[in-house]
C-alpha cells in the first residue's frame, strides 16, 4: 500500500512539475507564430503593434489559426502601464488569445527613475527580458514583426 502511494504521489509530482514548465500560452496547431516587438514610446507605433495583431487575429482565423505575443521592453514598455489609452483595446486582444510580455529589467529600471514601480496592465505578463523573450520566441519558430 505504502508503495502504490508512493508511486502515486511520484507521477501527481511528476504532473505538477510538467504543467509548471509548460507554457500556458503554448497553441501546438497554431498555423503562424508571430511575436511583435514594440520598444518605442511613440503612441502611433504602440497603436499600429495592436492594430497589426488584431489584423492578423482576422487575417488567419482567430486564436486556433495564428499565435501571436507582443512583447514591450524599453520606452515600449509604457503600452503596458494600466492607465495607457489602449487598456481597452489591450484587453479585448487578450481575449482573443493575444498574449502580451512586460520586460522585467525595464521595469526595474523604470521604478528607479520612477521611485515606485508602474503598475502594469493586469493582462501582461511579466518576463524576465523582453529581448530574451524575443529570442526565445524566435528560436521556437516564431516570425518577428516590428511595426
Amino acid at each position: 500500500m505504502i508503495k502504490l502511494l508512493q508511486s502515486l504521489l511520484l507521477v501527481m509530482l511528476t504532473s505538477i512539475v510538467f504543467l509548471a514548465n509548460a507554457a500556458p500560452e503554448d497553441k501546438p496547431f497554431a498555423e503562424h507564430k508571430v511575436v511583435l516587438q514594440i520598444s518605442d514610446a511613440d503612441p502611433t507605433k504602440q497603436t499600429l503593434v495592436l492594430n497589426v495583431a488584431s489584423n492578423l487575429m482576422k487575417a488567419y482565423g482567430g486564436p486556433d489559426k495564428v499565435d501571436v505575443e507582443i512583447v514591450a521592453f524599453g520606452p515600449g514598455l509604457r503600452l503596458m502601464f494600466d492607465d495607457n489609452g489602449n487598456k481597452g483595446r489591450i484587453s479585448g486582444l487578450s481575449d482573443n488569445g493575444v498574449r502580451f510580455a512586460a520586460c522585467g529589467n525595464t521595469i526595474k529600471k523604470m521604478t528607479s527613475l520612477l521611485g515606485h514601480e508602474p503598475k502594469m496592465n493586469s493582462q501582461a505578463s511579466v518576463v524576465p527580458g523582453g529581448a530574451a523573450r524575443i529570442i526565445e520566441l524566435v528560436e521556437q519558430d516564431y516570425v518577428l514583426i516590428k511595426p
